[in-house]
């Protein structure tokens, strides 16, 4: 398969549980898929992937720093170098680690009610609920207390941001560098948490395409050599390089204004993405470095 086939497969295949008072924990659905099926797909991936010349993946856990994939690739230039390309965003988190360390369960197996979420306990005005339904999709909404990660990705080629990964590819440019700026968020009810579509924002900035507000208190970003990610990967491997910066720390995100933005952005997000299982086995993960 050719280079610019298998990265247009691969982007168009790419593209969270409620916390109260109480600890994340407390998200696991009755409904879940047994071990097995993750264990199944793990085995998969390994098999699909063993001597295929198949870099780094992710999602990962953070806090583990150690990996045995030595494919290397050049670390993307700083995001501030690059194109935003597109935003969008998973629930709950793909990674682990940091104030995500806390497993929603397996889900579906099909990338739906797994993942991480957020460690910690809300006040109990946080946690009122919403009465509106908020980035519905046929796998249901948000909801006050859901974890959710969003992924600010750019783009080495001269683009205009837009929907799908699709957007950081340009005619001149089909095999471009891309890095994903990540940022885990807690959704809660209170006008004073922030802003989605602040967070959100984007403009040009120095002739680049820039996200404007990405939060810069939560953490020393975790940097690491992986791939694209979703649920299409549980059992495959992604064939993309990418350089990701993840931070450790959760920021409180209003759901008024999540709803709003999913209602109105330029990348036509409307929902929530579902996860990939993490990657847990060594011979595809990159060693991280300090």
């Amino acid at each position: 398969m050719n280079r610019n086939l298998q990265i247009g497969i691969a982007l168009s295949v790419l593209s969270l549980t409620p916390i109260s008072a109480s600890f994340a924990g407390d998200h696991k659905h009755d409904n879940a898929v047994d071990d097995s099926v993750i264990s199944q797909q793990r085995a998969a991936l390994s098999t699909n992937t063993q001597g295929a010349g198949f870099g780094p993946q992710s999602p990962r856990n953070i806090d583990d720093k150690k990996g045995d994939n030595r494919t290397h690739f050049s670390l993307s230039p700083a995001s501030s170098q690059m194109n935003l390309c597109n935003i969008h965003f998973h629930k709950n988190a793909e990674h682990a680690g940091g104030e995500f360390a806390s497993y929603a369960g397996n889900g579906d197996g099909k990338g739906h009610n797994t993942g991480y979420v957020y460690s910690g306990q809300l006040s109990d005005s946080e946690s009122t609920p919403f009465k509106e339904a908020v980035c519905a999709g046929k796998h249901g909404g948000v909801k006050v207390g859901d974890t959710v990660e969003f992924h600010y990705v750019h783009s080495s080629a001269d683009i205009t941001p837009g929907p799908t990964l699709g957007a950081c590819l340009s005619d001149a440019n089909k095999n471009p560098q891309l890095r994903v700026e990540a940022q885990v968020f807690v959704v809660v009810n209170d006008k004073s948490a922030l802003d989605a579509n602040k967070v959100n924002k984007v403009a040009k900035q120095n002739g680049l395409h820039q996200a404007l507000n990405i939060p810069s208190n939560t953490g020393k970003p975790v940097q690491y050599l992986g791939s694209t990610t979703g649920p299409s990967y549980n059992e495959q491997g992604s064939p993309l390089q990418v350089t990701w910066r993840v931070r450790p720390n959760v920021e409180k995100l209003d759901i008024s204004s999540l709803k709003s933005w999913c209602e109105d952005n330029t990348f036509n997000e409307d929902h929530a993405h579902g996860v990939r299982n993490l990657v847990t086995n060594p011979a595809l993960l990159s060693p991280i470095s300090d």
